[in-house]
């Protein structure tokens, strides 16, 4: 608690020190000034905390008016970032005003929770300094006074403004494995240091921020890209993805497909995996690799070699596999023989899958679904027309209303995902994500189980691009909003702890940091790419799936405080301070979405991967088991998984209708899944 005090009183002096480096994202300080060192009124120099710098910091008075002013020098003048560092240990907002040579600059800057006093964050703001000496004040504005206050820093002010959006892309020379990508340039208040060119969501080239084409090597012969281009600059920010192009390479002048592959064979074959062996077929140039499928449905890519272990099998199930061979020009051989066997039975940790059927049909796009406190009915959202449904466990469903301002971004943005207040018989709240003009909302509107009603945006300033948008919602059993983020195409923003993009956010239902957040914001865990899936489990822990860009997907455990590595590490690396994921895939095996938790197995829906995987949880550790696949490509793109309440049963949505499945709208389906 803050230290209580007699009388106030005054200590004059300002004295610049060394930079000994401060928090946060905005651009590194060139000086720092230590709040022992200012001029205090209605505060005092204190030490009963740990984790300050310099001998002290300031405990503010408990009192409206109480400051503390910094006498501090600027080259030139100019606007300046300042980074205040503090500390607030209630779960009270502390506000302050902060004025630059007695003009107040800035009213009301929040200085809310950081877990407890020896918790310091920084607070950082942009202000206005005249050449040579100025002085700046932190005021406090309420009766609780202001935080306990270590040091302020100056430096120059942070380049928060992004290029803009690239000119309209076309393609040229195309030949089967490479094409010229050009653009129009974009423009920016710096410089444009770069452009990143992206297939769909994942990126594939850049180019140098003088450039305006870009020729790409290595695609596939008879292939469509689906090409968008980003400018991005010194500081990081990134523009809008430009315009989309969509451009297809011509066949191989290679027709000539490899042989048929040798005898095929399954040995060892258990309750989740086969071994498999199969003769080397041979080409006119040379075999690129072998697949592994049921049907036409691939199961497993091996790039070289003639035999594989296949895991990720469904226990207790019949399989037919083949095996055919590739060429770089893509031309496929004829299948090998087929075999079939029938892995071993199920081990009773959870149950597995039993039977699938169709709850509700015509659906376009349903992203989001969530289910009532009584259990009989669901909100289910559809993301590019914004309408949102109550579905009743027969599969009965009807329009309660749309979402306003929400807009789509041609990819992933829209209206996302949905949550229902743990209050809501009392209050009628349900809460949306989505794209809105300016970027992704968190909004809360009215539902009184026929019709929405009403629009309060709880949270502005998550940016958003064509992709990686995240989007879903989940209460926790602490009664708090969670929230996961995309980085909007912006991979630096997943490290910055002040950017509330790629992350996981946790919140109160009236829009503000929940309290006891690890940075003493909006963020609770971070350094994510583009997280889809939130579910707690039965000891009310985090778990959460996430998007990979050309290597792993992933499943997190989430901690708070946490940092999951994105960029710098994409799947499980070894660097210190980032936390690695339980479970990892291939992208052509994954790309998930939503995940359920039914009798402590995690439901993992994926697209990419168009199956279920089943993860369990190793009893009450931090482990999973082994992963196994249901319905692959059965039922093309899964992308929520949830689990219906009062039984052991899962609702599974497909999104055919999005830019990558291509399917005829209405299309979509809900399933229900029993677990036996």
């Amino acid at each position: 608690m803050k230290l209580s005090r007699a009388l106030p009183w005054c200590l004059s002096l300002a004295l610049a020190v060394p930079l000994v480096g401060l928090t946060g994202s905005t651009a590194r300080a060139a000086t720092d000034y230590q709040a022992e060192d200012a001029t205090i009124s209605q505060g005092t120099v204190a030490s009963n905390h740990t984790g300050y710098t310099g001998t002290g910091f300031v405990d503010y008075t408990n009192t409206t008016g109480s400051y503390v002013e910094f006498t501090v020098s600027a080259a030139s003048a100019g606007t300046s970032s300042l980074a205040l560092r503090y500390a607030n240990g209630t779960t009270t907002d502390r506000p302050m005003n902060i004025s630059v040579n007695g003009t107040v600059v800035a009213t009301g800057v929040s200085f809310p929770a950081t877990t407890n006093w020896d918790t310091w964050a920084t607070k950082s703001v942009d202000v206005p300094l005249n050449a040579g000496s100025n002085k700046i004040r932190a005021t406090a504005t309420t009766a609780n006074g202001g935080p306990n206050l270590d040091r302020i820093g100056i430096g120059a002010a942070a380049d928060t403004q992004a290029p803009s959006r690239p000119g309209q892309p076309s393609c040229s020379a195309v030949s089967e494995d490479s094409l010229t990508l050009a653009w129009g340039a974009s423009t920016d208040n710096v410089g444009v240091t770069a452009y990143d060119i992206y297939e769909h969501g994942n990126k594939l080239s850049e180019a140098p921020g003088d450039a305006t084409s870009k020729t790409l090597t290595g695609l596939s012969p008879r292939t469509t890209y689906n090409l968008t281009v980003i400018a991005r600059d010194a500081a990081g920010n990134a523009s809008q993805a430009s315009p989309v192009i969509d451009c297809t390479t011509p066949p191989s002048s290679d027709t000539t497909p490899p042989t048929k592959p040798g005898t095929l064979t399954s040995s060892n074959v258990t309750a989740n995996s086969v071994d498999l062996g199969w003769g080397a077929s041979t080409d006119d140039k040379a075999v690129a690799g072998y697949d592994v499928r049921s049907g036409t449905t691939v199961y497993k890519s091996v790039a070289t070699g003639t035999s594989t272990t296949l895991t990720g099998l469904a226990c207790n199930s019949p399989y037919t596999l083949n095996v055919v061979a590739r060429d770089a020009a893509g031309n496929v051989s004829p299948q090998s023989n087929t075999v079939t066997f029938t892995t071993q039975a199920c081990a009773t940790d959870g149950g597995v899958p039993s039977s699938i059927g169709t709850v509700s049909s015509g659906w376009t796009i349903p992203w989001g679904t969530y289910w009532m406190p009584d259990g009989q009915s669901a909100l289910v959202t559809e993301r590019d027309d914004f309408r949102v449904w109550k579905v009743t466990k027969d599969g009965t469903k009807t329009q309660v209303g749309t979402v306003p301002n929400a807009v789509t971004t041609n990819g992933e943005g829209g209206l996302l995902g949905v949550a229902v207040d743990p209050k809501w018989e009392t209050d009628h709240y349900v809460y949306f994500m989505h794209t809105a003009s300016e970027g992704n909302r968190v909004v809360r509107m009215t539902y009184n189980g026929s019709s929405l009603t009403g629009y309060t945006v709880l949270l502005q300033g998550i940016k958003k691009n064509r992709y990686h948008n995240g989007g879903r919602l989940a209460f926790g059993p602490d009664g708090y909003l969670y929230v996961s983020t995309g980085e909007a195409q912006t991979p630096d923003l997943a490290q910055d702890k002040n950017s509330l993009n790629g992350k996981i956010l946790r919140m109160t239902t009236d829009g503000k940091a929940a309290p006891g957040n690890p940075f003493g914001n909006y963020v609770y865990s971070y350094g994510h790419r583009n997280p889809q899936g939130l579910a707690f489990d039965r000891n009310g822990r985090l778990w959460e799936a996430e998007f990979g860009d050309s290597s792993k997907d992933e499943l997190n455990l989430i901690k708070p405080g946490a940092n999951y590595g994105w960029p710098t590490c994409e799947g499980t690396c070894s660097v210190a301070g980032m936390t690695n994921p339980k479970k990892t895939w291939n992208v052509s095996e994954a790309s998930p979405s939503g995940i359920a938790i039914v009798r402590n197995v995690i439901y993992m829906a994926s697209l990419r991967g168009e199956r279920l995987w089943r993860i369990p949880i190793n009893g009450d550790t931090e482990n999973v088991g082994t992963a196994t696949a249901y319905y692959v490509g059965t039922y093309g793109r899964l992308r929520t998984v949830t689990k219906v309440p009062g039984a052991d049963q899962l609702w599974l949505s497909t999104t055919n209708c999005d830019n990558n499945g291509g399917a005829a709208d209405g299309s979509d389906k809900i399933f229900k899944v029993s677990i036996n």
